[in-house]
């Protein structure tokens, strides 16, 4: 089968790169754009008409938001571009978090209006913490209220940035015609056409020379500071050359010191090309980033480099899985070296051999099949059966295991059952798939009630689950109402003994440990290992219990952990620490002293004062300023904590702390206080120990 990708071009002409935001800022319509500009579409997709190609599953086409990051490949003067769109929603900040993980670069777009959001904090730490490189976009200038300047502001005040502007705005709300470009120093006009927009490039009007040698002169003050050479031409007033600036921007760009800035309205396809010329000046190339690093195996300490080269060994991180009906496809990037379709290659982590039976270069649900891939691509392949996200695959003589993902724990769960016993074993299968293709998707039994629960992100994101369950997956199921993900922790210490002998005649059972538990913080002495919110430590001397014993305590621990004595909710931030016991040589089992020291645990945390902890959400709300008394109100009713307030063109902006239990139903809440004028998000922040009285009234206490 003849190769029909893009593909074939050098790493210094590809760019990997993402579009992230807060919801409703303009992402995956700014995304449609340049797939109509690249060539890619030549019809361009709505959000609002649901025709959007990115926005392909039909959940997304029905709410006019993104659910599922999508990636397509596209020509751009010469560059090909990998793209991935990225949801907007925190429900699903996960697609976020995976896609950062593999990008090279990202485009974070902001809405002229709303500024810098929470779900754009959100974005840009993510971005800080895999250190990927950002262009800013400043999107929807054509809407009323538009402030340029405002959110450049932001952008430095709020995310501790340095944004960077190269563009500035000529007219803002229905008076926007364009945007001055600083480096070039000429005026982009555009006049409408049968589809998109015809774009004029103009001396700069009158009207705005005297501003934009004010921008340029601050651009180029800032750069000089960062480059010897245009520092020289800049105090001598000496010419400097707009391929000059790009070499200094894109070296500042690529080290993390700034941040371009430009503007447009992608809905009026005002900015898109310029943003996709910026793509290609400013954001790295797979060559530009450092060797990707990672270990020999799982248990190794020693480090090892893969650079993105195809003569190295093969390397690739899987960072998205979704089920098909054909061979689930895997979602990898390749780090170094060169794969070919029927290629065997290893799952270091699970020490599994994978077939590569297929593979396929991406666009949105389109596929255009691939013979051969190499460093620096993004594509799916087909044939693992072992491998989950974050997982390596690489050249099984040259093993690495690259930095897996961090994924956020579920916040908010439900109860769901089979309308029938006879689909059980289909549910059952059908939540296998699910918590495969999402890693912040997660099941278990209500040791109360017996009831399988699903636990999630929002009620946004439990609720698209089980409508892929019913629709996609054809399981009808009965659904139960949300419930919060509460945890248990321990205030002070504890200590005590467990006991497990048993004597039948024959061999018996004997175990006996002693140990303490501390709120987390307490450290103590010997090696710490933290799994799942407790941190066990040996401190057994003399041989009291033998070492072969210690690994069995510690698992009846950890699985004592998964039920709270309040609650039967899972217990965290507790430090473990074995001082004591004793054990018999003949009759002590490794079964003996796991009882053994799941009993000594479960009595401690029961003197140590234990609390429920529930978990508090970072909302913000934007409503009219005449309905201000009325929320703050009802935020006080549901315990919130506000932090902060900001008015700005008759509506005011609220970001508060608050716990989830208190914020069920809020959007229909808020709607019926504003008149459908307020909007609402939330994301986790953190845990709170939940005020007695509040834990009493709520009927938590078994």
């Amino acid at each position: 089968m003849k190769t029909v990708g893009i593909m074939n071009t050098t790493l210094q002409k590809l760019r990997n790169i993402g579009i992230a935001a807060h919801i409703d800022a303009g992402k995956t319509t700014i995304t449609e754009r340049i797939l109509y500009f690249t060539g890619k579409s030549y019809k361009i997709g709505e959000v609002h008409d649901g025709t959007a190609v990115m926005d392909y599953l039909e959940e997304e086409q029905r709410r006019g938001i993104t659910i599922t990051s999508a990636a397509t490949t596209c020509p751009w003067k010469g560059f090909t571009i990998n793209l991935i769109d990225t949801p907007g929603h925190v429900d699903f900040t996960i697609e976020v978090e995976r896609c950062l993980r593999v990008l090279d670069g990202a485009v974070v777009v902001f809405c002229a209006i709303g500024g810098v959001e929470a779900q754009s904090e959100t974005v840009w730490n993510q971005a800080d913490r895999y250190n990927v490189p950002r262009i800013c976009f400043i999107n929807k200038m054509d809407r009323v209220g538009a402030y340029f300047e405002q959110v450049v502001k932001e952008i430095r005040e709020r995310l501790g940035a340095n944004p960077l502007p190269l563009q500035i705005p000529m007219g803002s709300g229905d008076n926007f015609v364009g945007q001055i470009d600083l480096i070039e120093q000429k005026a982009l006009f555009y006049e409408p056409a049968d589809i998109a927009t015809n774009l004029k490039i103009e001396p700069i009007p009158e009207e705005y020379v005297e501003a934009s040698q004010k921008a340029r002169g601050e651009m180029l003050e800032t750069l000089a500071e960062l480059d010897d050479e245009l520092m020289d031409l800049y105090l001598h007033d000496k010419p400097i050359s707009p391929d000059q600036i790009r070499t200094v921007i894109r070296r500042a760009v690529i080290s993390g010191t700034i941040q371009p800035v430009l503007c447009g309205s992608a809905l009026k396809h005002m900015g898109i090309r310029a943003l996709l010329d910026a793509v290609c000046y400013y954001l790295p190339s797979p060559a530009d980033v450092p060797a990707i690093e990672g270990k020999e195996s799982v248990d190794s300490e020693k480090i090892i480099k893969r650079h993105p080269r195809p003569d190295e060994p093969f390397s690739a991180l899987v960072f998205k899985i979704v089920s098909d009906a054909h061979g689930d496809l895997y979602y990898i990037r390749v780090y170094s070296g060169t794969l070919k379709t029927g290629v065997r290659v290893l799952n270091p982590v699970r020490m599994k051999k994978e077939n590569i039976t297929r593979i396929w270069e991406m666009h949105a649900k389109q596929r255009i099949p691939r013979q051969k891939i190499q460093a620096g691509d993004i594509v799916a392949v087909v044939g693992p059966k072992h491998s989950l996200t974050g997982d390596t695959l690489c050249d099984s003589h040259h093993p690495i295991v690259l930095e897996t993902m961090n994924f956020p724990e579920p916040v908010i769960s439900m109860s769901i059952e089979p309308v029938s016993s006879v689909e059980r074993t289909k549910l059952a299968e059908a939540l296998e798939i699910l918590k495969r293709e999402d890693p912040t998707f997660k099941t278990s039994i209500d040791r109360q009630t017996g009831q399988i629960l699903i636990s999630g992100m929002g009620e946004l994101h439990l609720e698209i689950l089980r409508n892929k369950i019913i629709r996609d997956i054809a399981v009808p199921v009965k659904i139960g109402k949300p419930r919060v993900a509460y945890k248990e922790t321990i205030t002070t210490s504890a200590q005590a003994e467990g006991r497990f002998i048993r004597q039948t005649g024959g061999r018996g059972q004997f175990g006996v440990v002693v140990l303490k538990v501390d709120p987390a913080g307490y450290t103590g002495r010997g090696k710490e290992v933290e799994t799942s919110g407790i941190t066990f430590i040996n401190e057994i001397k003399k041989g009291a219990i033998p070492n072969e014993y210690i690994p069995a305590i510690e698992q009846g621990i950890r699985d004592e952990a998964t039920n709270g004595p309040l609650g039967g909710y899972p217990l965290v931030g507790i430090t473990v620490t074995v001082i004591d016991g004793q054990y018999h040589p003949v009759d002590s089992s490794e079964i003996a002293f796991s009882q053994a020291g799941a009993i000594a645990f479960r009595e401690a945390v029961k003197q140590a004062n234990p609390v429920f902890l529930e978990p508090i959400m970072k909302l913000q709300v934007t409503i009219p300023e005449e309905h201000l008394g009325a929320v703050t109100g009802d935020l006080n009713t549901r315990r919130a904590e506000i932090v902060e307030m900001k008015r700005a063109g008759g509506y005011c902006k609220l970001l508060a702390n608050v716990p989830l239990a208190t914020m069920f139903g809020y959007a229909t809440a808020l709607r019926s206080m504003t008149h459908g004028r307020g909007t609402h998000t939330m994301e986790p922040t953190g845990y709170k120990i939940v005020p007695p009285e509040v834990a009493e009234k709520s009927g938590l206490l078994i």
